[in-house]
């Protein structure tokens, strides 16, 4: 994602101690964003988003009034005919939120100036360089009640971070819990002598992409993983194609020498995606044999169907692997069926499977039945402005306080 990589440039490169890190940590119905999703919200404006753009302007204008105390958890809600605060009681509001969204959610808000907040941002710097790690944040209750703390442990399962007032118990409690979870979201769970909620998360590096084929084609589809902040990274055999001028949004070009002896120049490892485009039959025979075994996140190979078969057949016999075999490995052809032929149709259609293969997604259409909407009670629309409908003031007009 690029949302991390902008909160990191903003926070190194502003340094502002007025500064609030925003964190969606909990998801009741529906929402434009899951938890996980941040906001660097600092003296002239934000980075990042936790809505689809109606909430940000409230959270922008309230974070040093919600923040004044120290962290805390605020809640927005999107359904037509309720607005809720902390404790789940009816509240009014400046700005309503009566969206039709259908979701309630929670949003950690916590001061730039925190230890907590500044090693969370270090550990969003360190995943953007490649590592892996994982937090687990005792998230703070309205009363008091909770100290917010927090333990971000590296992949290897040392320490990154732990607050100093946690007591071992608590220390080795939330660091088992942080490598426990998959994927963000609030947990109800037992640390020291107290049942409390915890956020936990992984942090993890950008999505790596290979592209096998410096051809024309490759061009959008390296533009179109950059936008989505991945890391990319092209390579081919034939010199005069792969030359980092033609791919300048790639981190790495290489150009392949015979039989792709090179390749570990690339670094490969099994968390990446990898597309074949190469258009050569003997360098795609040539990159299954060595590719095939790393099981990939995700190998796809361009080509007409007969093509690959021929070329999974023969990848197999160089590896006393069937067919079979070879085809559970990769998605032949490349691509979900999205009709065009343009490169950048082809982009799309290679860059939509592999999306939806990361985030173990079936690619099939959202679209509801007439059953599904027959099925949906009817709830009364209560009129209400989204705040990005509204007129844009200027940053030295935006409010901090109530």
């Amino acid at each position: 994602m690029v949302e991390p990589s902008a909160i990191v440039e903003q926070w190194r490169s502003r340094q502002d101690a007025s500064a609030v890190l925003a964190t969606l940590v909990r998801v009741e119905g529906s929402s434009y964003r899951r938890p996980g999703a941040r906001m660097y919200i600092h003296s002239t404006g934000y980075v990042g988003a936790i809505s689809g753009g109606c909430l940000e302007g409230d959270a922008v204008r309230k974070a040093a009034w919600i923040t004044r105390n120290g962290p805390a958890v605020e809640r927005y809600s999107t359904m037509f005919d309720e607005i809720l605060d902390n404790t789940g009681s009816v509240e009014t509001r400046d700005i309503p939120y009566g969206l039709g969204c259908g979701g309630v959610i929670d949003v950690l808000m916590e001061p730039s100036a925190l230890p907590e907040t500044n090693a969370m941002l270090l550990a969003l710097e360190a995943a953007q360089r490649g590592e892996t790690l994982h937090a687990a944040t005792m998230l703070p209750t309205s009363a008091g009640r909770i100290r917010f703390a927090r333990v971000i442990v590296r992949e290897d399962g040392s320490i990154f971070f732990a607050s100093s007032h946690l007591s071992a118990e608590q220390r080795a409690q939330l660091a088992s819990l942080a490598r426990i979870g998959t994927l963000a979201d609030t947990v109800t769970s037992s640390v020291g002598d107290a049942t409390q909620d915890v956020f936990v998360e992984p942090i993890l590096p950008p999505q790596r992409l290979v592209i096998f084929g410096a051809g024309d084609d490759a061009r959008p589809l390296v533009r179109m993983a950059q936008l989505l902040g991945w890391h990319v990274a092209v390579a081919d055999g034939r010199a005069w194609l792969a030359q980092a001028a033609r791919f300048p949004e790639a981190e790495q070009v290489l150009a392949l020498n015979e039989d792709a002896a090179n390749l570990e120049q690339l670094h490969i490892s099994g968390s990446d995606a990898v597309a074949i485009l190469t258009h050569s039959f003997e360098q795609d025979k040539t990159l299954l044999r060595k590719l095939l075994p790393l099981e990939l996140r995700y190998l796809g190979l361009l080509g007409a169907r007969h093509r690959s078969r021929l070329l999974l057949t023969e990848a197999g016999q160089q590896l006393g692997w069937t067919p079979e075999e070879c085809l559970r490995r990769v998605h032949a052809p490349i691509g979900l069926d999205l009709g065009g032929d343009n490169p950048e149709a082809v982009a799309l259609a290679i860059l939509a499977e592999i999306q939806a293969v990361l985030h173990e997604k079936n690619a099939i259409a959202r679209r509801m039945s007439e059953e599904a909407m027959r099925a949906i009670p009817d709830r009364a629309y209560i009129p209400a402005q989204c705040p990005i409908d509204e007129t844009p003031q200027p940053p030295d007009a935006v409010q901090t306080t109530h």
